[in-house]
């Protein structure tokens, strides 16, 4: 997995790029074809916000988190890319097959 953090407004120190790493570790757990993740880190005034696209096999996962903290915030981020990740794993598999299989057997 390709890991790009950018920050804009914020400095992004090698202890936030860690803790983005070690939430968004648990994407690649769920899906094996990860292969490009660009974090995008924001400050404006008192909002902190984490935004993250996800690049897979068969298409693109992008979510976004704003809170008062950017360690939240990027909990946040990771909590809502597992799900949709997961959403897509699930899609992308043919359930229906299993059904015909179980149905018709050989």
């Amino acid at each position: 997995m390709q890991l790009n953090v950018t920050g804009h407004h914020v400095d992004v120190t090698s202890s936030l790029k860690g803790y983005v790493e070690k939430k968004l570790d648990r994407i690649v757990r769920h899906s094996d074809h990860v292969i490009d993740v660009h974090c995008i880190l924001t400050v404006e005034k008192l909002r902190h916000k984490a935004e993250a696209t996800v690049l897979l096999n068969g298409g693109t996962v992008y979510a976004d988190a704003v809170e008062q903290d950017m360690y939240a915030a990027i909990d946040a981020l990771a909590d809502k890319l597992d799900r949709r990740v997961k959403k897509h794993k699930e899609k992308l598999a043919d359930h229906h097959a299993l059904e015909a299989q179980k149905t018709f057997p050989s």
